[in-house]
């Protein structure tokens, strides 16, 4: 669902940047002033249709998988994840498309893991981590979810009666746990720092 948010998040306010540039060209053929100053509505900054078209078909899809978890289709919710990163991408790799990307291995982790499929989620994690920008919330993020997908396996272990083998999941789950932790500290303080220093 997190994932799904995300991906809202970002169509919603390209299309919002890309109607309000549309309606400053508008003004601008009238003869009238931008609303937006830092628009300018250069045709270089209207947002490109194709990231906003991979934007909602990666909505869509989530929405798919969403549906399918619903009905109980674990198997279906997957390959409705997998077709976002296979999809082709808008040219230029824009920075949204590798967030996305990115949050979308994530929650495709998070999808194997509750399978039981451990080593294809960290697969996963791997490469979502190529392309989250470090740090940020997206790689804090995917450290996260590796440490639930740890956690997972060492249950697992556990059931199987594999003690040692559990125990050393554990430790991973916990160091990649407080790995999340440390990056998302820093995210906030990094914010925190840049509001304070920003004029009044």
């Amino acid at each position: 669902m997190r994932s799904a948010r995300l991906v809202v998040a970002c169509l919603g306010f390209l299309t919002a940047a890309h109607l309000g540039c549309a309606r400053d060209d508008e003004r601008a053929r009238a003869g009238a002033a931008p609303s937006d100053p830092a628009c300018a509505c250069a045709p270089a900054q209207i947002v490109d249709p194709t990231l906003l078209a991979f934007l909602s078909r990666a909505r869509a899809a989530h929405h798919a998988a969403d549906v399918a978890l619903g009905a109980g289709d674990r198997a279906a919710a997957i390959r409705a994840i997998e077709g976002i990163i296979a999809a082709p991408r808008p040219p230029g790799a824009p920075p949204e498309v590798a967030e996305v990307t990115a949050d979308t291995y994530a929650r495709l982790a998070e999808l194997r893991g509750e399978a039981g499929e451990f080593d294809a989620a960290a697969r996963d994690i791997d490469a979502g981590l190529r392309l989250a920008p470090a740090p940020s919330h997206y790689e804090g993020h995917l450290y996260e979810v590796a440490g639930v997908v740890e956690e997972r396996r060492a249950k697992a272990l556990e059931e199987k009666g594999d003690r040692a083998a559990a125990a050393q999941a554990r430790a991973r789950a916990v160091g990649l746990l407080e790995r999340a932790i440390s990056i998302q500290d820093h995210v906030i303080t990094e914010a925190l720092k840049g509001a304070q220093e920003k004029p009044r």
